[in-house]
């Protein structure tokens, strides 16, 4: 779906597939038919943003052989998808039976995340609709933090390299696709603030900026106001991830461990900055319960109950809801239906497909009441 911002550019809202799992060409094309168009055409929409995951090996795939982006194209053009950004955190098997750490590798010290990250531009700048003004790719914000006990130059150095590529890619193509780094608890960069001041050190800033995840700053007790530093430190927000954390606030906190699962990491967060790596049945016990304390477990964007919801609708309005949009690019990133606690968990892909339906419907509400236009 796109809108029309006050500033009269173009605003691109997308649902991202990484709760889908799949791991080469032929998953993603069935998940496209299976789920993104389904959810498209409950909508009524015309059009339906999706921000792909591809995996490692389906993303090497697609940029060595043209005729599987062919492939991938004819799918998106039947089913009436636009893809403008894709999602490059995590390398491979995001849906497996436990992932937890394993998300952040290959980090940016290794070889395998910069070739990956590059791939994923080739086949970005082939998939990006003619009228879209640039393609972005978010990525993970160096690696987790235990890897980098001598800081972050032989990354810097890296990613470097990406950005000059990313430029040389844009001379081709005739568009720019740009890197976005999205903080996130636990990782080298854990805040907007520490990601703006990292990729502002990089000085490309044509070609990295930042992916601000609403359930990441949630989760870190930061707020919209991160903006201001963006403006300053001159680093753009390429992409935006519309998320839903959990907020913990009552005396009463035996209920956390309903959300403790094997899958993902689920980090936590006290308000005065102490936090534990995930979320376990034994959670709490080193935590003070008379702070209020947030964990990085995404829920459905509708849920207000013990949720950063309102913090959501802060940061919507501070990206877009101003004389300027902020960003262009909104990605909904609820990656958690499969390990949501039983009773929110979907029963079937048409409960998942209502699910992703409903998110984006409560997105676009939002967004129209910012003052911006649907326009297909």
């Amino acid at each position: 779906m796109r809108f029309r911002h006050r500033d009269n550019s173009l605003v691109h809202l997308s649902y991202c597939t990484n709760m889908h799992p799949a791991e080469d060409l032929e998953g993603i094309i069935a998940q496209l038919h299976n789920y993104a168009g389904p959810v498209r055409r409950l909508l009524g929409w015309p059009v339906l943003g999706v921000g792909l995951w591809l995996p490692a090996p389906a993303a090497r795939h697609l940029a060595a052989d043209p005729k599987a982006v062919s492939m991938l194209r004819r799918t998106l053009e039947v089913e009436q998808l636009e893809v403008v950004t894709l999602n490059g955190f995590p390398y491979q098997a995001f849906q497996a039976e436990v992932v937890k750490g394993a998300v952040y590798r290959p980090d940016w010290l290794e070889r395998a995340r910069l070739d990956y990250t590059l791939d994923l531009a080739v086949v970005l700048h082939q998939l990006l609709p003619e009228d879209a003004a640039e393609g972005s790719i978010s990525t993970l914000p160096f690696g987790w933090r235990t890897r980098f006990p001598e800081g972050t130059a032989s990354a810097d150095a890296a990613m470097f390299h990406v950005a000059t590529e990313l430029q040389a890619l844009a001379e081709e193509w005739g568009r720019p696709v740009r890197l976005a780094v999205e903080p996130e608890p636990g990782c080298v960069v854990e805040t907007m603030d520490a990601g703006v001041r990292s990729v502002s050190r990089l000085g490309v800033p044509g070609w990295i900026g930042m992916c601000l995840d609403a359930a990441h700053l949630a989760t870190q007790f930061e707020d919209e106001s991160v903006l201001d530093l963006c403006e300053t430190e001159n680093v753009r927000v390429y992409k935006a991830q519309v998320s839903n954390a959990l907020r913990v606030d009552e005396p009463d906190r035996k209920w956390l461990s309903e959300f403790a699962e094997p899958r993902f990491m689920h980090q936590i967060r006290q308000r005065d900055g102490y936090g534990e790596d995930d979320l376990t049945e034994q959670t709490g016990q080193t935590f003070d319960p008379e702070q209020e304390w947030r964990v990085h477990y995404h829920l459905p964007l509708d849920q207000t109950e013990r949720t950063t919801q309102s913090e959501l609708r802060n940061t919507l309005q501070a990206l877009v809801g101003g004389q300027t949009a902020k960003t262009h690019h909104l990605d909904v990133e609820t990656y958690t239906w499969s390990v949501l606690p039983g009773a929110h968990r979907p029963r079937s892909s048409q409960e998942l497909i209502k699910g992703i339906a409903g998110e984006l419907n409560w997105t676009a509400d939002r967004l129209t009441e910012l003052g911006l236009e649907p326009i297909r």
